[in-house]
């Protein structure tokens, strides 16, 4: 279903083709600053620094017009310009944000434009002085009767005698480069064309002159606003705005070159209609610029508007009145007269205001900023291969990033408080809109599917690759499966320690059902519930569930699952509560299929002391427990890793014959310390233990206190009819990992 503001465009009267997106692009770029600042880039630095600049302007508006024609054959484009394509691709909290940006700087370009057609009568001004006897001392004579008379155009006639004015400036346009071109001066009788490359030392810096200069080549998406009044989008918009970029790239270049050869640094730098001086007729030059002011003007007073309209539908303002007036339009053709009526006022006051050459240049911002958002859409799409982005134009990835890259660039570059402006400006909206917005869509959305492809390409990678065979680069790759993950959360916390940095880890719910749509339902119900706890608890662990009816065939599936990391999962991890035996049998009967998959095996005995203040970790060392006692030194280390146990300790107590005790307290001594683990020598205690001694009693009796204890255990201790045994007996301690491993692990 169509939302109302998206039916509301739909409903405008599309009879636009091409060429009036052509058009409006094409009289945006050879428009105001060509007439009137483009003699003064090539006089301030030269031929050679003017193609530089308009190579550099040029590699943010070719990416940004791919990007665009890109967005734009992905989906249906209706009324709102850039504002609909963004607010679709990004969503409408980024998309309003911006396009509120865009439209201030779409109104106050209009007034921009208005006076700077005004300047178009600085031709005339001695003529009236020396026959009149009149001084025009002020511009706002001739700036405020042209604004009138554009928003009595727009607001009675709208887009449709727009466009026919549009057909007849151009058309002067066109006739005022021809006359430009065909003209010829005494300086170009005598020019060196030896001089093109020499360096100028007008003592403008480059920047400078590109901050005045990039402006004209930013029109490449004026056409874009004309979106709701276009038959065919998908081919208009593509060939329009492309056309136009690439033929206002060659004809600046040409126009560089004629200035150069034609008139002298110093006329170029102080004559601002010097293109008057050069033309076959001078008048032409004036009558142009007034055209292309005009055509820009009226080109922005046509995009405005709409995108106003646009905005006001998606209902972002926070006035419900107040959407509904300036999405209104009219009854039959959906023209934005509301929308308009409020472009009008707000062109007027800057009009009135006389100088906008401050504002001129955060309005660069607010465009450079759309710029890079549309290029940076393109890139991140084209990571992102989301199957519903299928664009029928299709832009190259290093050129949006370029674009992208170049925008931020060149923003600091031009003026670096304008840029934070601009950015906190965009910034703010962005909360703002978001704040009153119900829609999830954003930036979240598209970095997602970047993520998903970046972590399928390195698992792939990671699998290719050659796998480290020595035991000596061991890490954890841990799969837990829990029924119980919501009525004790030991197993949840220390999978949390185990993959905070070092090693990595997948928690597994099991659901104990037959697979149903309930079943599943259920199942998905609780990974949100687990998702969740993760994400308080600021966790590393990947989630998943698993449903079965048999423990069994739930296990056997859990060692199937591959490993999160691209590397193969090593270690399996169970809890149960102590005193609970059934589930712990299970664990224990299926042995024989965890040693199929050579997986290391930890049983977490949950007590209901938990794990305490996070402070003591005893590990418990016996003669037959040589290859179980690395495995248990590094798995407490790692433990320690973690924030949860900042003022943690190890103490390892070592049960060996009285006989053997120095060398092993001296081996232990050195198997820490060469391995730079922080144990402290009068940590480890090497206890005598006699053939009557019961092991059990004596951990009981160090340990009691402990919020940790690791014990070993082997694969003989539960083979045979008491195989519970070996984890009962510890009724008055704490948590208890109970570790027995398949491989050695060596400590370096």
């Amino acid at each position: 279903m169509k939302s109302k503001m998206e039916r509301s465009l739909s409903a405008t009267k599309a009879n636009f083709g091409t060429l009036p997106v052509f058009l409006t692009a094409i009289s945006t770029i050879l428009g105001a600053i060509m007439f009137l600042r483009f003699g003064f880039a090539v006089g301030s630095v030269g031929f050679a620094g003017t193609l530089l600049i308009i190579i550099i302007g040029h590699m943010v508006t070719i990416p940004t017009a791919m990007a665009l024609a890109e967005i734009a054959t992905n989906q249906k484009v209706e009324g709102g310009g850039e504002y609909f394509i963004i607010s679709r691709s990004f969503g409408v909290n980024i998309g309003a944000a911006i396009g509120i940006a865009l439209y201030l700087s779409q109104a106050i370009s209009v007034a921009f434009y208005v006076i700077a057609f005004a300047e178009a009568f600085d031709a005339i001004k001695p003529w009236v002085e020396s026959e009149l006897g009149y001084v025009l001392y002020d511009n706002r004579l001739f700036s405020i009767p042209a604004i009138l008379g554009l928003i009595w155009l727009m607001v009675s006639r709208g887009a449709a005698l727009g466009m026919k004015a549009l057909y007849v400036v151009v058309t002067i346009l066109a006739i005022s480069l021809v006359l430009f071109f065909l003209g010829n001066t005494e300086y170009a009788q005598v020019f060196d064309s030896s001089q093109l490359f020499k360096g100028s030392d007008s003592g403008f810096s480059f920047f400078y002159v590109f901050a005045i200069i990039f402006p004209a080549f930013t029109g490449m998406t004026a056409g874009v606003g004309l979106s709701g009044d276009l038959r065919d989008p998908k081919k208009a918009i593509p060939l329009g705005t492309l056309s136009a970029t690439i033929i206002g790239m060659i004809v600046y270049v040409f126009i560089a070159y004629k200035l150069a050869s034609s008139a002298s640094p110093e006329d170029l730098i102080n004559d601002q209609l010097v293109m008057g001086k050069i033309a076959l007729w001078g008048p032409i030059i004036p009558i142009g610029l007034a055209a292309a002011t005009i055509s820009s003007a009226l080109g922005s007073f046509m995009v405005a508007p709409r995108t106003l309209q646009a905005i006001g539908g998606d209902k972002v303002f926070p006035n419900r009145f107040i959407n509904h007036w300036v999405s209104r339009g009219n009854f039959k053709t959906n023209e934005p007269r509301n929308a308009t009526i409020l472009t009008s006022i707000i062109a007027f006051f800057f009009v009135l205001l006389g100088d906008v050459n401050a504002v001129a240049e955060i309005i660069s911002m607010f465009f450079m900023v759309t710029y890079g958002s549309l290029c940076l859409i393109s890139f991140l799409q084209h990571f992102a291969a989301d199957p519903a982005y299928r664009p029928s134009f299709k832009s190259k990835w290093y050129l949006s990033l370029l674009g992208a890259v170049m925008c931020i660039y060149l923003m600091f570059k031009i003026n670096t408080p304008y840029a934070f402006a601009a950015i906190l400006v965009m910034i703010g909206l962005y909360f703002y809109v978001s704040s009153r917005s119900d829609s999830k869509k954003g930036m979240a959305s598209i970095f997602q599917g970047v993520i998903y492809q970046l972590s399928r390409t390195l698992q792939v990678f990671l699998q290719k690759a050659d796998k480290a065979k020595s035991d000596e680069d061991w890490r954890p790759a841990v799969l837990c499966l829990s029924k119980d993950s919501f009525e004790r959360y030991g197993a949840l916390d220390l999978m949390k320690w185990i993959s905070h940095r070092y090693g990595f880890g997948t928690y597994i719910h099991f659901e104990h059902a037959f697979f149903s749509k309930e079943s599943k339902s259920a199942a998905e119900e609780k990974l949100e519930k687990l998702i969740h706890i993760a994400s308080a608890s600021k966790s590393n662990i990947f989630l998943e569930t698993i449903i079965s009816p048999s423990n069994t065939a739930a296990i056997v599936q859990a060692i199937q699952q591959p490993g999160i990391s691209g590397k193969p999962n090593n270690m399996m991890l169970f809890e149960y509560k102590r005193g609970e035996r059934e589930w712990l049998s299970n664990i224990v009967d299926n042995y024989s299929v965890l040693k199929a998959a050579n997986y290391d095996l930890c049983i977490l005995a949950s007590s209901d002391r938990g794990f305490g203040y996070h402070k003591d970790i005893h590990i418990w060392i016996q003669k037959e427990d040589y290859e179980n006692a690395s495995l248990m030194i590094l798995l407490s280390y790692i433990i320690l890793g973690h924030s949860d146990w900042k003022h943690g300790e190890i103490k390892i107590y070592a049960t060996f014959p009285r006989d053997h005790m120095a060398r092993e307290q001296e081996q232990l001594i050195k198997l820490t310390s060469s391995g730079r683990l922080p144990i402290s020598a009068k940590n480890i205690r090497v206890i005598a233990i006699e053939e009557d001694m019961d092991r059990k009693q004596l951990i009981n009796g160090y340990s009691m206190d402990a919020d940790l204890t690791l014990i070993g255990f082997h694969e003989e201790n539960i083979l045979n009819d008491h195989h519970l045994e070996v984890f009962s007996g510890y009724e008055h301690m704490g948590n208890i990992l109970f570790v027995n491993t398949l491989t050695s692990k060596f400590i370096r």
